[in-house]
């Protein structure tokens, strides 16, 4: 069974040498944190097929990944942490650092003090932000969808949309409420590092629409193979309502700050989303190892949702449905574009073919 799991995490501010020159910091959740980014693809093989390295984390549970976008080249410092919403709160005992200034004096303390304190010792040129998706519930939507294709057959099909605990977090007041939160949450970021360009990061659709799956809906193939249990209508939903909505609850939160981009990587992961039946499995596809000449091109670049997988590891729940390591290295590709070395665009960015020589997919930002 796919449960949500809130990771724990103590937050305090890494020391810096003095002489480091920061000039991206990126704030959010697991998004863009790097959560996934182990992975280069997916197997049902031996997980050392896709195993790209760990997780390099100075706050434990953040699965700030080494692969994580904002490494593009230039000195960078990631605060965002996986499970993180717009404030900061904790939740089974797990301090999650939000968007804000909050200071225990214990060493915990949210992930905007964080980088206020940061810039003002360095030179902060850029502040990527990802955040709003926690603030929906986004863990419970994917818990509750799989459960309910799980737990229900094709001829009398239960679909998650319809559940009254999915359907109360897209009312026109909670929506609402969010954005305020967002928009609250980017004010926090302006105040922390008034002298940088922000760019406000979308989030990239993690599964295709009902005619891009490879697998059909009868049986438990969409789910024992490619980890993507989910109905037709209801992937349908998740890509028309659900990343909707939380896109647009940035773009509305974001509208007319002072200097800030958009920079729109919904579309990022298109034709490299979770099941497309453009890509494939490691052994789908006849790749040997993520290291193998065209993985990249042939492989999935999101994490497989896993249920049992995940008992025993190395897999871990958290990373269900995250842009994985291909992913991760798509939207870094995506980042150092929208950059301009040090003057930041906004733009959208989509997917091409190959890698470059930093092994990033090709992507075009326009």
């Amino acid at each position: 069974m796919v449960r949500k799991v809130l990771l724990a995490a103590t937050v305090g501010l890494a020391l810096v040498p003095a002489t480091a020159r920061a000039q991206v910091v990126a704030l959010g959740d697991s998004a863009i944190s790097g959560e996934a980014g182990r992975w280069a693809g997916n197997t049902n093989g031996s997980s050392s097929r896709v195993d790209a390295g760990g997780y390099d984390d100075a706050i434990a549970g953040c699965h700030r990944s080494t692969s994580a976008e904002v490494y593009i080249g230039v000195t960078a410092m990631n605060l965002a942490c996986s499970g993180a919403q717009t404030t900061t709160h904790t939740s089974d005992g797990n301090f999650k650092p939000g968007l804000d200034f909050y200071n225990d004096g214990a060493g915990h303390k949210g992930q905007a003090l964080m980088l206020q304190e940061y810039a003002a010792t360095h030179p902060v040129n850029t502040v990527v932000v990802l955040i709003g998706a926690n603030d929906y519930g986004f863990a419970d939507i994917v818990e509750t969808c799989v459960l309910d294709w799980i737990s229900s057959p094709s001829w009398w099909k239960n679909y998650c949309q319809d559940d009254s605990n999915i359907t109360a977090m897209f009312t026109a007041s909670n929506i609402a409420n969010v954005t305020a939160r967002v928009k609250a949450a980017f004010a926090n970021v302006r105040q922390a590092a008034p002298n940088a360009t922000i760019l406000a990061q979308l989030y990239s659709s993690p599964i295709p629409k009902s005619s891009g799956f490879r697998y059909g809906e009868s049986g438990w193939t969409r789910q024992s193979t490619g980890g993507c249990g989910v109905w037709n209508k209801d992937a349908n939903w998740a890509n028309d309502t659900v990343v909707t909505t939380l896109n647009s609850t940035i773009k509305n939160a974001v509208a007319g700050m002072p200097n800030l981009k958009l920079l729109d990587t919904s579309a990022a992961l298109n034709g490299h989303r979770l099941c497309e039946n453009t890509v494939g499995l490691l052994e789908e596809r006849g790749i040997a190892t993520w290291r193998s000449p065209g993985a990249a091109d042939s492989t999935e670049w999101v994490s497989q949702i896993r249920t049992t997988s995940t008992v025993f590891g190395p897999y871990q729940l958290q990373e269900d449905g995250h842009p994985n390591y291909w992913g991760q290295l798509a939207l870094r590709n995506c980042l150092r574009q929208a950059y301009n070395n040090g003057a930041p665009r906004g733009g959208a960015c989509t997917h091409g073919a190959g890698v470059n020589a930093n092994g990033e997919p090709n992507m075009t930002l326009q």
